[in-house]
């Protein structure tokens, strides 16, 4: 059994799930609980939020976040698709800054316009 505290909404429901019994998950209050706790042992994945440099702009650096989901053991090689990267401003929420990111098909988009 592992104890999980679900993170899909702000109510925190301590979960329990039961990996030798189809993965089984109790304590939560809603359906995507369950759904997150199963996946949180079979495949847990997160968005990455990150900065990259910029050049041409008063503003040194621009927040950049992943479009999607990625598989939790990829991060840190994720994180190394953005080492050297410098964008010329001007840039667009929501530009491409990194592609199919790890071949997982999330790219790294700007978070913020950077004038």
């Amino acid at each position: 059994m592992k104890e999980l505290i679900c993170i899909v909404c702000p109510k925190g429901c301590r979960l329990t799930v039961d990996e030798e019994n189809g993965y089984k998950v109790s304590g939560n209050s809603c359906k995507r609980g369950e759904e997150y706790g199963k996946m949180e042992l079979i495949n847990p994945v997160r968005v990455i939020t990150s900065t990259v440099a910029v050049e041409n702009s008063v503003h040194r650096r621009c927040p950049v976040k992943t479009n999607g989901a990625i598989p939790k053991k990829l991060i840190f090689d994720a994180m190394k698709t953005l080492d050297g990267i410098k964008v010329k401003a001007p840039i667009k929420r929501g530009q491409k800054i990194a592609e199919n990111v790890c071949s997982t098909g999330v790219d790294f988009i700007a978070v913020r316009d950077i004038f």
